[in-house]
């Protein structure tokens, strides 16, 4: 039955206890930000050259918001068809295409404001996180104090800091959020809540699938428990409101995903290579010892746990050690003294258990390869293209700070009730908050101690190629040597000035076509080569000279353009090649 009216509740002890104010709100955010900027310095005053862990994925990542803002300041209906991969179409949904963050991408242009940009939605990723998790630990009758133990448990577990150089797998806080905004949403009767939670999760998506398909699911399976407790409740009447938001939602977060999803099948339709079949996904499958290595650039864990993680095949997929300190108040949590009810304690550790069970993934093998994830894999829809099954972690590290929080919140009170307790004593017990909220962020620190013994006196912060002038001018589409991964990387992110549209291109997808040419490349050039760019449309090709040294395509360095139909020209470090337009031959359209 649907009621027409809110129906009124009178407020109960449980509910008082969850109540947030507009300052506590605030408050907690501006611990937020002081806690990402602090576990991450000295970032924050390399703003404008360097990126956070490494040189990899965060190149094409800033690229790719830089790209955004530009596709909006310019017309949204060529978005997809992005600079890298030229002549090929939706090039930018050859990954996760962090639209979510796109209208960040409006303010400023250029490789140093993509960097300035990046860094700055690293450090809010950390931050969102963090109010994310605690507004749903205080939901769920989490005590102030012990929140910002969960909230620091979710935000820095040791598992997040493998994952510095993947911003859209670090873009979680959405997920803690819209269970916030949705459970509290119905607690008090609030549709703008509900909308408000369905809107979080078409935003999620938005910034990738790898984070968005998880929460989408997630949303799933907290409706449909709810539906089971209310036909056990003998179908109390509902908030006709409320339904009519919770339906206006679905529709929006399926309108959203129609959306986002057609460009990605036309990429898999278009090309082969882009499809993730099992062989793709089951060279990801590893043992229950990941649960015990944790990532190299842990203060504490990352030497600790170096003989696990030496024997694994990726790194930064596969360490997902919790954390001790975590795990030990998660294990509390789901003890009587919890705040949390006996069905809700043991439906979270048996959601934690399913969900590290799936993070295994599949193997080759007659038995190994119908593990679970296997038929997650099959018949889940959207999975088939998650390439990462331990990114499964995201959820498990949500649950275990939810229960590390209520641990919290059960030490916390049993400590300022002094029964049985070796804290009696008042000053030891107004430091146990400190204590414990300590040996959660130490869990997931990453200063100090990183491989083979070398010492950081921070966190890890390389500073960025800069971009040389000498690009300025040279037409497009371009082609740059040398074309590794890491070249091409370098060059999307200084592609930011201007966006000249290129045939390199770094996603998750390699197109064949990338691959071919750039083999063809590496022989000296000839008349059939030139003539091959000339057909595809590319004007000039850029040699890098410090990266071409030594690498397979250095012949271009020194190589011939007469009588190859190529002017060349030398530009400090670079040598450009222009390639001679020939009337005879149509360029395709791109």
């Amino acid at each position: 039955m649907l009621g027409g009216e809110n129906q009124s509740v009178t407020p109960t002890a449980r509910d008082d206890a969850r109540r947030v104010s507009l300052g506590e709100v605030l408050a907690v955010a501006v611990v937020a930000v002081a806690l990402s900027i602090a576990m991450h310095w000295p970032l924050v005053l390399h703003l404008g050259t360097d990126f956070p862990k490494d040189l990899g994925d965060p190149l094409p990542q800033a690229w790719q918001v830089a790209w955004g803002g530009h596709s909006l300041g310019s017309g949204v209906a060529d978005y997809f068809q992005s600079n890298q991969f030229w002549p090929l179409r939706d090039t930018l949904a050859f990954s996760d295409a962090l639209i979510g963050y796109a209208p960040a991408g409006l303010i400023g242009d250029g490789p140093t404001a993509a960097i300035v940009r990046y860094n700055v939605l690293f450090f809010f990723a950390y931050a969102l996180s963090f109010v994310g998790a605690y507004l749903l630990c205080r939901e769920l009758g989490i005590s102030r104090t012990a929140a910002l133990v969960g909230a620091a448990a979710f935000a820095y577990a040791p598992w997040r800091l493998a994952q510095d150089a993947h911003l859209h797998v670090l873009s979680s806080g959405p997920i803690p959020l819209a269970l916030y905004f949705l459970l509290r949403g119905w607690r008090l009767c609030r549709p703008w809540m509900t909308l408000s939670a369905f809107a979080i999760v078409a935003w999620a998506l938005a910034i990738g699938f790898s984070i968005g398909l998880l929460l989408a699911y997630a949303i799933g399976v907290v409706g449909i428990v709810a539906l089971v407790a209310w036909n056990r409740l003998d179908r109390p009447s509902l908030d006709r409101r409320m339904v009519v938001a919770t339906g206006i939602g679905l529709a929006m977060l399926a309108g959203t995903a129609f959306l986002l999803t057609r460009p990605y099948l036309r990429v898999v339709s278009a090309l082969p290579e882009a499809k993730r079949d099992a062989a793709a996904v089951n060279k990801y499958g590893e043992g229950p010892w990941i649960f015990l290595a944790g990532p190299a650039e842990g203060t504490v864990w990352g030497p600790l746990t170096s003989p696990v993680r030496d024997h694994l095949g990726f790194v930064p997929e596969q360490t997902l050690f919790p954390g001790l300190a975590i795990a030990a108040l998660a294990f509390l949590g789901a003890r009587a003294r919890s705040p949390f009810s006996r069905p809700l304690r043991r439906g979270l550790v048996a959601t934690i258990a399913i969900l590290m069970v799936l993070s295994l993934g599949f193997r080759p093998g007659p038995i190994l390869q119908w593990l679970p994830y296997r038929f997650v894999y099959e018949f889940a829809p959207g999975f088939s293209a998650i390439r990462v099954p331990e990114r499964l972690m995201v959820l498990t590290t949500l649950l275990l700070a939810v229960l590390a929080g209520a641990g919290a919140h059960g030490l916390l009170a049993a400590a300022r009730s002094r029964r049985g307790w070796s804290l009696r004593a008042p000053r030891l017990a107004a430091i146990l908050p400190a204590v414990l909220l300590g040996a959660v962020l130490l869990d997931g620190a990453g200063f100090g101690i990183a491989e083979k013994g070398q010492v950081l006196a921070g966190y890890a912060h390389p500073t960025a190629p800069v971009r040389p002038k000498a690009l300025d001018g040279i037409p497009g589409p371009q082609l740059h040597l040398p074309a590794s991964d890491q070249d091409n990387r370098v060059y999307l992110l200084w592609s930011t000035a201007g966006f000249p549209k290129m045939m390199n291109g770094k996603s998750s997808v390699t197109p064949r076509l990338f691959l071919m040419t750039v083999a063809s490349a590496t022989s000296p050039p000839d008349r059939d080569f030139v003539a091959e760019l000339r057909r595809l449309g590319v004007r000039s090709v850029v040699v890098h000279l410090r990266r071409v040294k030594g690498t397979a395509w250095e012949d271009w360095a020194t190589g011939p353009a007469d009588n190859l139909g190529m002017t060349r020209e030398v530009r400090d470090d670079l040598v450009v090649y222009y390639i001679n337009a020939d009337s005879s031959v149509v360029t395709p359209s791109p």
